[in-house]
Formats: C-alpha cells, structure tokens, sequence
C-alpha cells in the first residue's frame, strides 16, 4: 500500500480517518538511533503503528517495534503527542487519515534486526547522519524532541 504525505497543503484531501499510533524512539548504548526505511512512501522513519483493541499503549510500542524491526524493547516514557490537523497522510485505499501519533522512549531489551513487510531497511543510524537521510519534517520533529534531554514534559500539539 502507498502513502502520500500532505504537510498544511491545501490541495490535501479531506479527512476521513483518525488512528491513535505510537512512534517508537529506541536508542542503543552507542547513542544511535534504531530507524526503518518505509515500504509505503520509501522514507526513513521511527518505527510504529498504530494502536489495536485490547493492548495497552505500550504494548503497541513493543508489538510494532518487534514487527517492523525485530527488536524487543522496553518502553521508558513518553516525549510526544502530535495531532496536527495539517498533516494528512492519503493511502491507496482512499483513507486520509490526519496524523495522532505518540512518540515514545523505548530501550533496546535483544532480538535481531530484520525487515519486515512494512519496512525495507532497519539501521542503527548515528544522530550525526540523519540529515543524510530522507525523513518527513513532522518525523524529524518527534526525533528533535525525544532527543531533547533539557525537556522536562513531553511535547502536546
């Protein structure tokens, strides 16, 4: 399935769908960051999902983080919550869905890289070579502020 980022584009379709999902901000010892490559729109990304009936929020940071990339992890706490109504994202299906996502902080626990069918690549990127990377603005955000150790209360927006 394809995925079409609108950034408050006024040619974005109407909004049809709103999902709770989670991003997960998984750091190893090293200060690298755990980062997929996306195989609906090719981006590099945090890895996440959204939300099913019957877990608990950080249970969905652990499922998807094992899904997409094969690591186990431990969620630490929370660094975000966007909901910018200017952020829709249009998939083949016909689904404009605005963007509600929670970032969290999550430790590495074991298990072994591997893709997964929503990714094409999983890496340990160092935070230096980022700007190399081709990352959607409102992705790079919630990596800016789970990198943000002054912070003392997550972002809400």
């Amino acid at each position: 399935m394809g995925r079409i980022d609108y950034l408050h584009d006024p040619d974005a379709p109407p909004v049809n769908s709103v999902v709770p999902s989670v991003v997960a901000f998984i750091q190893d010892t090293a200060g690298r960051l755990l980062m997929i490559r996306r195989s609906d729109n090719g981006r590099w990304a945090l890895p996440g999902g959204g939300h099913d009936f019957g877990e608990s929020i950080s249970d969905t940071v652990v499922r998807e983080a094992k899904e997409e990339t094969g690591i186990d992890v431990e969620v630490i706490d929370m660094s975000g919550i966007y909901t910018d109504p200017g952020h829709v994202m249009l998939y083949d299906d016909g689904e404009a869905r605005q963007q509600f996502s929670i970032c969290f902080r999550a430790r590495p626990l074991g298990g072994e890289i591997r893709t997964s069918s929503e990714t094409t690549e999983v890496r340990w990127i160092d935070p230096a070579d980022l700007s190399n990377l081709d990352v959607h603005p409102t992705m790079r955000l919630r990596i800016q502020h789970a990198m943000d150790g002054t912070r003392t209360a997550p972002y809400i927006g």
